[in-house]
């Protein structure tokens, strides 16, 4: 298991409320400068959405090489894996893909956890693709910040979230520039600006994931509605608090050996 340990500057409460009220004012080019001046080991963690595609495009706008770490799940549509393949040519950024431990595809998760985990576990089918994979990557890269897409309009979890976030326990700062953008704003930029974006989104996809979890929304429909539809399930895990996780994909992992040892005796 890789280190815990994030060297990053250390911000108290108030000066994250401090920096959070100057933020929260600026444009996302602005965060965007702040946040390349602030940390010197800044990446853009991303699965190549509307608000992803929008910060890679300003970066590249505003000379910022920042390198991009991109979680593939190995489920995946396969427009997405084409958006990223793109985005990358044209934008030239450093690509960091990381995927679910000792699996090279598809085929070897399933050899290693079964058909359809999502639907037995959820809790560590997130902890494999997304959870496990992104720690792994903040260690071996020594990722002091990040940058996300995510957005309030999103609702959820997000709906009250900050520009700047500290993950709890771990000391990963969270940046998110586009905090107070809507999606229609997100989706202006790509068309004024050319941004490459995925061609689900022509097909009444706003929010893409996992093939299996996600579905076009329908009209009226909160903009990631299609996501986990008919759960009460908002995130993958990604920006949930990492122990918890942990200790709820160990406590899994236990009761499954327990039954495996329980069934072969």
């Amino acid at each position: 298991m890789p280190s815990l340990a994030t060297p990053v500057l250390q911000f108290d409460e108030s000066q994250i409320e401090h920096i959070n009220q100057r933020l929260a004012t600026m444009q996302p080019s602005q965060i965007l400068d702040w946040a390349h001046v602030t940390f010197d080991s800044l990446f853009q963690e991303t699965a190549f959405g509307p608000s992803g595609n929008v910060i890679s495009d300003m970066l590249s706008t505003q000379g910022i090489s920042v390198p991009v770490i991109f979680l593939d799940t190995l489920h995946h549509f396969d427009e997405t894996l084409d958006l990223a393949r793109r985005s990358q040519q044209r934008y030239k950024f450093k690509l960091h893909t990381y995927k679910p431990d000792g699996c090279v595809d598809r085929a070897a998760f399933v050899a290693k956890h079964g058909d359809e985990l999502w639907k037995r576990d959820d809790t560590v089918y997130d902890y494999s693709v997304k959870v496990e994979p992104a720690r792994r990557a903040y260690s071996e890269l020594r990722a002091r910040a990040v940058l996300t897409g995510r957005r309030k309009s999103q609702k959820g979890d997000r709906a009250t979230m900050q520009v700047v976030e500290i993950e709890k326990g771990t000391g990963l700062i969270k940046i998110n520039p586009l905090a107070n953008w809507t999606f229609d704003q997100v989706w202006s930029y790509l068309r004024a600006h050319e941004v490459p974006y995925n061609v689900l989104l022509d097909q009444g996809y706003k929010s893409v994931g996992d093939y299996h979890s996600t579905r076009p929304v329908k009209e009226g429909e909160d903009e990631r509605a299609g996501r986990w539809a008919g759960s009460e399930k908002t995130e993958c895990g990604l920006h949930k608090d990492y122990f918890a996780m942990r200790a709820a994909f160990v406590a899994s992992q236990k009761k499954q050996n327990n039954s495996i040892a329980v069934t072969a005796a």
